[in-house]
């Protein structure tokens, strides 16, 4: 019975996912969360020109320094999720291109 609940419901939140086109720089940067660690560095425009750190990890994404990433990315909104966690939950949908950067 709670399979044929938790399917279709599953299946609503799944098709509430939007998409997001980022831009990753070739090197991460320092962030503060819970501690001092190395996260993304994106932007949504090449117009940006402010790097703006992304403290959420990207399922599927394996980021390799020395490359400018754009990449699309499906953004799943979560429900109860704690305080210090985040509400999004990304999930890389496609790579569109990897470029090498000689002196990131």
């Amino acid at each position: 019975m709670a399979l044929f609940l938790t399917l279709p419901l599953m299946a609503i939140l799944m098709s509430c996912a939007s998409t997001t086109t980022y831009i990753v720089a070739p090197e991460k940067g320092d962030c503060y969360g819970v501690a001092p660690r190395k996260c993304l560095l994106v932007k949504k425009n090449k117009t940006d020109t402010e790097w703006l750190n992304f403290y959420s990890p990207i399922e599927g994404f394996d980021f390799v320094p020395g490359y400018e990433y754009v990449i699309k990315v499906k953004e799943h909104k979560v429900i109860d999720v704690p305080a210090d966690a985040s509400s999004v939950h990304y999930v890389l949908h496609k790579v569109v291109s990897k470029t090498p950067v000689a002196n990131p």
